[in-house]
Order: C-alpha cells, then structure tokens, then sequence
C-alpha cells in the first residue's frame, strides 16, 4: 500500500515563478504524488493483478511552470508475474459428448482443454476412480485428447461418465481443477432383429432366443386368424435405438396357401379348413423377419398349429366342494388333509381333453370349486368321512363333541344293564326247581308218594317218538304239559309205605292233574 515508485528531482532558474506536476495516462490512477515522489496506489481491496491490467502499467508526468508545460515524461511499470490462479477447462470442449458405438478403438473420440492465466503448463490425467473411467485413456498427457480404450455397445450402456484433471506441471504449487464429462452412445446398426418375447441365452449372453409361436383349430375353422401363444407374432430390430421397420414372410409350411401372413403386422390367417385332422394333425410353419434397409438382417423361428377335435364339453370339477384341514401354527408349507387323513386333492376332468386341469385352453371355458379349510386343535384328528361328521358334529367343536360321546355311552350302559336285569328275572320266573319232574327207567312200575301225574297219550307219543332221535344230552329232559321233567340216574328201591301204589299196567294210569301240582316221581 502506497508502494515506493520513484523520486522526481527538479531543476529551476533562481526567478523561476510556481512550478506544478502532473500526472495523465491510462494507468494513471494507479499512482500519486506525494510531494516530489511518485507511489503506487494500491490497497487491501485494490489489489494489483498483472492478467487485470496486464505485463506494464504507462503514466505521463507533465511538469509545468506558471501553467506553461516545461517537460513531459512517461513513466512505465512492469508487474511482475506471480502464481496465484488456478486452471480453467474452456467450456466449449467440456460439453457432453455424443459418439458411435461402432467407433473404432484406439481412436481419438474427443479433446479438452485448460487454461492458466499465470500461463503455466498444463498436463490432463482420468480419474481412474470415476465409473467408466476404463473405456478411454489421454493419449499424451499435454494434448487432451481423449482416446477410446474398449469397444462401446449400445444395448448394454447408453451413456458414460468419467471425471478429467488438468494440473500445473511447471509449478511449485501444482494448482489444478477438474471436470465431470458425459459421453452419450449413439445406437449403430450392428443387431438382427429378434422374436418377441425374448430370452437371453444366459445372464452374461445378451442374445435372444426366438419362442416357438402355438395355435389350436378345429375342422370346422376357416377365414379365421390365428391366436399364438405366446402372442401375437410380433419381432423388433435389436438395435433399438435405430428400430428399422421390419416385414414377415412364410419360408416354408403354408401347405399351398392354407396359411398366409401379413408382411407388416405378422399376423396369419387360416384361409381354408382342414379336410382331416387324423391326416394332417399338425402344421409347422417356419417365420421370417428382416430390416427393410438390410434384408442380411433378419431372424427365423418356427410355427406350429395343432388340429384338435371340436370342443363340446366344458371342464368340470369332481366335486363343488373341497373339505380340507389344517393343524393350527402349521408352517407355511404345510400338506392340507382331508377325510380319513388323505392329502387333499383337486381333481377336474373334461369329457373332450383328458389331461384339462381347470381351464380349457381352446374355448376358455373354465369352472370353479370352493375349497373348505378347516384348522384343526393340535391333537384333534381328522374326521373320517364328511356324513359322520355332519351328522354327529356339524360345526360343533372338540369338547362339545366329547361330552356328547360320553351322555352316548352312559346311556349304553344303562340299556345293557336293563336287558340284563329282565333276562335274570325271566329265568327266575322258569326255575325248574318249582315243578315236578317224572323220572322215566326201565322199571315197569314207578311209585310215587303223591297221586302221581299222567301225560295224555298223544303227548305221550310224541315225547317217545322225539326220544329215539335225541342225543344223550338232550334225553336227560323233556318238556310236558306240567313242567320240565328230568330222568334220574338210579332208580331207588320201592318204599315200603303202604301209602304208596303200584302201578303195574300202563291202562291202569289215570289223569291225576286235578289234584295239585305235580310232585316228583319217585
């Protein structure tokens, strides 16, 4: 501030009147005068810059004596140079980028360039750190020009981003700056065209395998266009930032113009009906697609057409309800059961296609059954069969169920206890204890205490006739018209009581029932 310039020495005649100095210029205002010495005019906030104001500052001092100029002199100062600015990129070589991704490696794609005002030299480097930084190199360190390293594809990446350094390489303070680039790809014609839908051979393989297109007809289709699945038949230029038109074509398979196509939209149409299905079952047509620019471009993939019986029937279920079960807090992958713990099935048949899951793929028709999943009590089992069930329980739950198993087999118990009750007192009412019994032996005669009892002769007969075809165990008794009677095994010697009567002669023998009960014979 006030920086020391030079000194002025003046000469003067000894009659000399006032003298006066001055000074003009360009630069003038970067100086003043303090008495006979000339300062530079600069201060915290006016700092002298030498690429402001340039390499020399030029002032004029004018000298006058009584407002009459006696001298003129020009005064120069040279500012010296100082490294205090940093490098600029110029802005028309930092805008985006856009190149081929048919561009050649190897090739210079684009150039930058920095500018120092101190003038220093500048050298650019990539920041290897930057994403894409891989795809390009500098190929001297002073040109800026930016060279392609590896080839480019469009398919894969449309646009890069690197970051570029300028730095001072002729300097102790090594200043330097950098810019963020972003170079566009530009789509070139280097793809086929391909079916839709497309699937890549694998992940690393970007290429497309092209579907096999399927349609249905029956004998009775005719001037019908065909439905594919997967559908419709459409492909698409692989270099999709060009998308040339594409047209269709039959190489082969259209059986004499049974099936045409359309050449812009691919869609094919059955121009006649099949004769016989047993004959020609299947169709196989073969699909061409190329660019219209380029027929060299262009892809294949195969047609097949199935002739199938008229549909008649639609699908349906086995049943319109599914009863299922579950155990509580089972796993997400748990097996749902249904009756008699069988896994639980879902069966629909067609009567035109046997192997009809659900849905019939020729007409859409399709049915629908509702599927009842019931969460079982862990430890609950699962039910037998859905009439117990109904039946017995309904929707009841497992302890209801219990105590009305339990009322069942009291009320069991009691039934069984009651018919056992009644049989005893029936055989105690029939007690062969309480009747007499004739014992029938060989003795002619048969004494007895007690008028004794006489069978009549037709009972009598029948009971000896029913004797000759008994076994043993069945002639040890009989029934009579009075009771049970039994045959006793010994014969005791006759009493001797004078109350007792022979009976010597079957014709002697008397009905004797109406004097009492019948007494054992003895």
């Amino acid at each position: 501030m006030g920086q020391f310039i030079s000194n002025i020495s003046i000469t003067s005649d000894l009659g000399a009147n006032t003298i006066r100095l001055c000074l003009t210029g360009e630069n003038a205002d970067w100086f003043y005068l303090e008495g006979r010495t000339i300062r530079l005019n600069s201060s915290v906030s006016r700092v002298l810059d030498r690429e402001v104001q340039g390499s020399v500052l030029v002032a004029e001092l004018t000298c006058y004596e009584d407002d009459v100029i006696q001298s003129h002199y020009r005064i120069l100062v040279e500012i010296l140079n100082e490294n205090d600015n940093t490098p600029n990129f110029l802005q028309e070589t930092i805008q985006p980028f856009t190149i081929s991704e048919l561009t050649a490696v190897n090739s210079v794609v684009f150039t930058v360039k920095a500018a120092d005002a101190d003038g220093d030299m500048i050298s650019y480097i990539i920041d290897q750190s930057s994403e894409d930084a891989w795809f390009f190199r500098i190929d001297l360190p002073n040109s800026g020009n930016v060279v392609l390293n590896k080839p480019l594809d469009y398919e894969t990446r449309t646009q890069l981003q690197l970051v570029i350094w300028a730095w001072e390489s002729n300097t102790v303070e090594k200043f330097n700056t950098s810019v963020a680039l972003t170079v566009n790809i530009q789509d070139g014609d280097d793809q086929y065209p391909h079916f839709l839908p497309c699937t890549h051979v694998s992940q690393s393989v970007p290429v497309c395998m092209n579907p096999i297109y399927t349609a249905n007809i029956s004998q009775k289709h005719q001037d019908l266009v065909l439905e594919f699945s997967p559908g419709p038949i459409t492909a698409e230029d692989g270099d999709r930032g060009i998308d040339s038109p594409l047209i269709y074509s039959i190489l082969s398979g259209d059986d004499r113009g049974r099936f045409v196509i359309n050449n812009v939209t691919g869609e094919i149409r059955l121009t006649r009906a099949v004769e016989n299905r047993r004959l020609m079952p299947n169709f196989t047509l073969n699909i061409m697609v190329f660019q219209v620019d380029d027929r060299l471009k262009y892809s294949v993939t195969s047609v097949l057409v199935r002739v199938l019986c008229e549909n008649k029937f639609p699908p349906v279920f086995n049943r319109t309800t599914f009863k299922g079960f579950i155990i509580q807090s089972s796993s997400p992958a748990s097996i749902v059961s249904t009756y008699g713990n069988q896994v639980l099935q879902v069966q629909v048949s067609d009567q035109d296609f046997s192997d009809v899951v659900a849905r019939d793929e020729e007409s859409g028709e399709e049915v629908s059954a509702s599927v009842d999943i019931e969460v079982l009590q862990r430890g609950q089992p699962v039910p037998r069969g859905a009439i117990t069930e109904q039946q017995l329980f309904g929707d009841v739950d497992s302890r209801l169920a219990g105590g009305i198993a339990v009322v069942s087999l009291l009320m069991c118990l009691s039934a069984a206890m009651f018919l056992l009750l009644r049989t005893i007192r029936r055989r105690r009412q029939q007690d062969p204890t309480d009747h007499g019994a004739v014992a029938l032996g060989k003795h002619p005669n048969v004494a007895s205490s007690s008028p004794p009892v006489f069978m009549d002769e037709s009972s009598y007969n029948r009971r000896a006739f029913s004797r000759q075809y008994e076994t043993p165990s069945q002639a040890d008794s009989f029934h009579g018209p009075h009771g049970i009677y039994t045959r006793k095994q010994s014969l005791p010697p006759p009493p001797s009581s004078s109350s007792s009567s022979y009976i010597t002669d079957p014709a002697d023998i008397r009905d004797t029932s109406h004097l009492g009960d019948p007494k054992e014979v003895t």
